[in-house]
Order: structure tokens, then C-alpha cells, then sequence
């Protein structure tokens, strides 16, 4: 008998693939360049020389089977030893590789975490705006996701609500800064206080909270952020990474999970995160994407021209009235359509080859989230298609 569940699911495709095949499809009608394409988070810039380099150097000199054969069951210890030593040098952490666990991207890294520290029929809490891949990750495991409203003046956290979502039932917070749609980090004062009512509430139930940090755009910060490391501030924590974005690197699938030494259970999550595999077909992601990263691991890509992007688009979206906050970090930004349906409001941007993604998916209906990872140039002559697109549709 067909699975119903992922059948279901089959109905509820992501709006942001869709729109991106759109995006697609319409720049073989009329020139990709006359596109103006801010649906998918797929980095735009160049990866580092370096890492090309030692792939290359990989490729020439090391036996086949070194670099294509089964990796242990718990990642490359090199990988892992040269992760530590990163986090450890730039964060003042001390972690070992022993608290290093290889997934495929920050997805797997996720999916592992909330197996590790969750049971079927417990509860976990995140934040809106949230990424909403975050069901399935979490739904997929068992357990069900409480998305706490957004505060859509700052989009930092709601900690009135989430106060009173989180009860007994509750096993683990999901948190992701800098943000994924909103571009907005959660800074030293949000995570102190996220950390002191989780101590508080552990005590209370007698049972931990465990913090899991989705944290792929934790590199791609704007100058003037406070956009601290969220393991400094509560010991049980997981961090989630992915290299896709900081490295440019989202289709080699490489990540991991990061178990704070302080943790409870750290000397056995990883161990545990290998059974989790055995379960869920993971498996380690390539042994040869493991060796040439972690080479490269202390490095990024040239993230600047996020930041360029931004200001530009920022700019020009005060300028014609929107509502919006300003982003810490990634690429991405969310504003205020100009009508109450976002869906509404897109869809008339669509007319105009503006693809931007309604944030009802995302937990912040009436918002749209626009991914600038694209060349600067065609960033500003989407500028100007916006000007025209509110000018004719909106203050004709």
C-alpha cells in the first residue's frame, strides 16, 4: 500500500521551487537577464580558489580509495579535528571532534538533532518567520512543531508567546540566526534571555530543553550586527551548519552538527547521530567533499556583494514606502507587500517578471521575502522594473 502521509504531501509543493521553475521556464521565453529572479537561495558567488585547488590536488595525488571509498560511520576524522579546531579558534569553544558529527547540509544536520534529543509524540518550538522545511524535518520524526507568532517589529523573538507554548511537552527550541526569511540575527541581549528562561523552565519540568541553532548563514554578516555564537550561551546546545552558503557549495551537501562539549549527553550524541543514520539512510556525505572542506573550512567565499545587494534594495524599498526591517545578515530580506495578500501582491509582481516569494509559508502572512544572491547589475535593473511595477500598479 502507498504511504498516504508523503502522498498527502505530494499536494503541498514549495512555493519557492515553483516559483524559481517559473523563473525558469519564463527566462527561455524572454532572456534569463529580463528576469528579475528572487525566489531561491542559491549563492551567487564564486567558490573559494582554494578549495578548486585542493580538489584538484585531491584528484591528482591521493589513492582512489582514499578518496572514494565508505568514510567510518561517524565522518572523516580530519574533517571533523579541522571543524573543532575552526569553531574552537574563532568561537573560544573546545570542542574535540568527538562532538564533530559530518551530515549533508544543515537539512541532515537538523534531521539528526531533532532525532537525538526528541521522541515521537514530543513537541518542539520554533520561531516565526521560519523556514518552512522545518515540518517536514521535524514532523518526519515524530514530533510536533509549534511555530511561536512573529514579532513583525523586529523580528526578533515573541517572548510573550513563547513563554506560554512552552510547556512540559516541549523537549527542544528550534532557533536560526541570522534569519531565513527575514535577514534579521538574533543579538547578545535576545539569546541571554532565550538561554535564562530555558534554564529556567529545564529546572521547572525537570527535563532539558535542548537548543537546536540552524545556523547556515551564520558567516554572512552585515557590518554594525551583533550576531553572536548561540552555543555561548546555553551548554545544551546542537548547532546545525551547512558550508552551502558560506562556501558556495549548496549542491555538494556538506555539513554538520556541532554538540556543545558542555551538553548533556555530548560524549554520546554523535554516536548516537551514527545510529540515527543507520535508520534514516544517511550514511555520511562524500568522502571527498569531507576532505577537500576541511582544508577550507576556516575560509568563505567573497560574501561582500551581499551586502552591497542589500543596501541597494533596502534603499530603494524605503524609498517607495514599504515597510521593512533591515537585515543583520544572509540574503534575504522581507517587507511589507502593499496590500494585505501577499499571494495577491506577488502574483501582480509576476506580471511585471518580479519573482518574489509570499512569507505566508513562512509564518508572516502579508510579508514577501526577496533572495538577493544575484549579480549587483541585474539587482539594480530590478530597481528600476520595481519602481515601474508600485509606480503603475499601486500609486497610479
Amino acid at each position: 500500500m502507498i504511504n498516504q502521509q508523503y502522498k498527502d504531501m505530494l499536494g503541498a509543493k514549495s512555493v519557492i521551487r515553483e516559483l524559481s521553475e517559473y523563473a525558469t521556464a519564463r527566462g527561455k521565453e524572454i532572456g534569463y537577464e529580463n528576469v528579475f529572479d528572487f525566489s531561491l537561495g542559491n549563492p551567487s558567488v564564486e567558490v573559494p580558489k582554494e578549495f578548486t585547488e585542493e580538489m584538484i590536488r585531491l584528484l591528482e595525488t591521493e589513492n582512489t580509495m582514499t578518496l572514494h571509498g565508505y568514510t567510518p560511520s561517524l565522518g572523516n576524522q580530519l574533517y571533523k579535528e579541522k571543524i573543532a579546531e575552526s569553531l574552537n579558534k574563532r568561537f573560544g569553544m573546545n570542542y574535540g571532534p568527538e562532538h564533530i558529527f559530518p551530515t549533508t547540509g544543515a537539512a541532515g544536520a537538523i534531521s539528526h538533532a531533532v532525532r537525538a534529543v526528541t521522541k515521537p509524540g514530543d513537541e518542539m518550538i520554533a520561531f516565526a518567520p521560519f523556514f518552512p522545511e522545518y515540518r517536514p524535518y521535524i514532523n518526519g520524526a515524530g514530533v510536533e512543531l509549534k511555530i511561536v507568532p512573529a514579532d513583525t517589529e523586529t523580528f526578533q523573538i515573541n517572548f510573550d508567546k513563547f513563554e506560554e507554548m512552552l510547556t512540559d511537552k516541549v523537549m527542544a527550541v528550534l532557533v536560526n540566526t541570522p534569519n531565513n526569511p527575514s535577514g534579521v540575527a538574533y543579538g547578545k541581549a535576545t539569546l541571554e534571555k532565550l538561554s535564562s528562561i530555558l534554564k529556567e523552565k529545564s529546572k521547572e519540568y525537570g527535563h532539558t530543553i535542548f537548543l537546536i541553532s540552524d545556523e547556515p548563514y551564520r558567516e554572512i554578516v552585515f557590518e554594525g550586527a551583533d550576531s553572536p555564537y548561540v552555543s555561548k550561551f546555553y551548554d545544551n546546545t546542537l548547532s546545525c551548519y551547512s558550508f552551502s552558503k558560506s562556501l558556495s557549495l549548496p549542491g555538494e551537501r556538506i555539513g554538520y552538527v556541532a554538540v556543545n562539549p558542555a551538553c548533556e549527553g555530548s560524549d554520546i550524541i554523535v554516536p548516537m547521530c551514527g545510529q540515527i543514520s543507520r535508520g534514516t539512510g544517511h550514511n555520511c556525505p562524500p568522502s571527498i567533499i569531507q576532505q577537500a572542506v576541511a582544508k577550507v573550512c576556516h575560509m568563505t567565499a567573497d560574501l561582500s556583494v551581499y551586502e552591497t545587494n542589500m543596501n541597494i534594495i533596502y534603499s530603494t524599498l524605503k524609498e517607495l514606502g514599504f515597510t521593512v526591517v533591515k537585515p543583520d545578515g544572509t540574503f534575504y530580506i522581507m517587507p511589507k507587500a502593499l496590500e494585505e495578500d501577499s499571494v495577491a501582491f506577488c502574483k501582480k509582481a509576476k506580471d511585471y517578471d518580479l519573482i518574489f516569494v509570499p512569507a505566508d509559508g513562512f509564518g508572516a502572512p502579508g510579508y514577501f521575502r526577496m533572495a538577493y544572491c544575484i549579480d549587483t547589475d541585474k539587482v539594480k535593473r530590478a530597481m528600476d522594473r520595481l519602481h515601474q511595477f508600485v509606480g503603475e500598479v499601486y500609486k497610479a
